[in-house]
């Protein structure tokens, strides 16, 4: 069983990941970016302890984070419950994924494990939505190459914004509306961050489409409101809460194959270096003006 770590901007969602790559349970908990290593591997062993989940059960852990004040107090928090030194995702984890960007070092860790998990169990060329804190829309083309995407204000976001700046709208909760166009102040509010997330969705797509020649093999939803705005979309989308999850398996095993091959050859390299270094004395390794000189007669 492997521990999978998607740390957001408002949450940590750990998913226990086994050996069919299948994400067998999830837990949740809020992302701190003050807390210790000790708070939340405190918070982490409770909320294992609730769930039935052994903290002792793994085999290896991986972590992606967009919070990089706490990425290393994770890892930290991780080995303290599990004992294992968890596998970051950054710069020189083997994923597999060909990234065209003009600078693929500045990609997030996120955007990598839903894109591997795309290439890995959806029809190409994919389209990603990942609705968070931000929401993403990225492309996986037909050879399995990481294209690029948009990033927009998420859900959250824009109703926060809505709010905070007019006097007079109250807060609401995520939910829809009873009718697109709306006879009260609250469906109105609802009615216009369903609709605009999903109509700001769909505009997206359509123009990925066309830049894309027409062909999409797929569209996949993942986070926290994909599963509220996908279906008021017009496209087929497939709501996928664990796509990133299931990427952060496949990366840990691919990036452990690499590392086995890696280790592999490089002891076969010293076995052959050593193989080619005579020790003096040996028959391989004496001159001719070493030789016993023979009798004459």
């Amino acid at each position: 069983m492997i521990l999978a770590l998607d740390t957001g901007n408002t949450h940590t969602v750990l998913g226990c990941i086994n050996e069919e790559n299948e994400v067998t349970q999830t837990v949740q908990i809020g992302t701190d970016i003050i807390g210790t290593a000790y708070e939340y591997a405190a918070k982490i062993r409770e909320i294992f302890d609730l769930a039935g989940i052994d903290s002792k059960g793994f085999e290896g852990a991986i972590i992606s984070s967009v919070v990089p004040q706490v990425t290393q107090v994770l890892a930290k928090a991780v080995k303290l419950i599990t004992g294992i030194e968890p596998l970051v995702l950054g710069a020189g984890v083997k994923t597999g994924l060909n990234i065209k960007l003009d600078d693929p070092g500045t990609i997030a860790g996120d955007l990598v494990a839903t894109a591997v998990a795309a290439k890995e169990e959806y029809p190409l060329p994919c389209i990603i939505i990942d609705m968070g804190t931000a929401t993403t829309v990225t492309v996986v083309d037909e050879k399995g190459s990481y294209l690029g995407g948009s990033i927009l204000p998420g859900t959250g976001i824009s109703l926060e914004a809505l709010t905070k700046e007019t006097s007079l709208l109250p807060s609401i909760d995520y939910t829809a509306p009873k009718k697109v166009i709306s006879t009260n102040t609250i469906d109105a509010m609802k009615s216009g961050i369903v609709y605009g997330s999903a109509g700001a969705l769909d505009g997206i797509i359509d123009r990925y489409t066309e830049a894309l020649g027409g062909n999409i093999g797929s569209i996949v939803a993942t986070g926290g409101m994909g599963r509220l705005i996908a279906p008021y979309c017009r496209h087929d989308i497939t709501v996928d809460n664990r796509l990133l999850l299931k990427g952060l398996g496949y990366i840990y095993r691919k990036d452990g194959e690499s590392r086995k091959r890696s280790t592999k050859a490089g002891a076969t390299r010293s076995k052959a270096a050593k193989a080619g270094t005579s020790k003096p004395g040996d028959a391989g390794s004496r001159t001719a003006g070493s030789r016993r000189a023979r009798p004459t007669d």
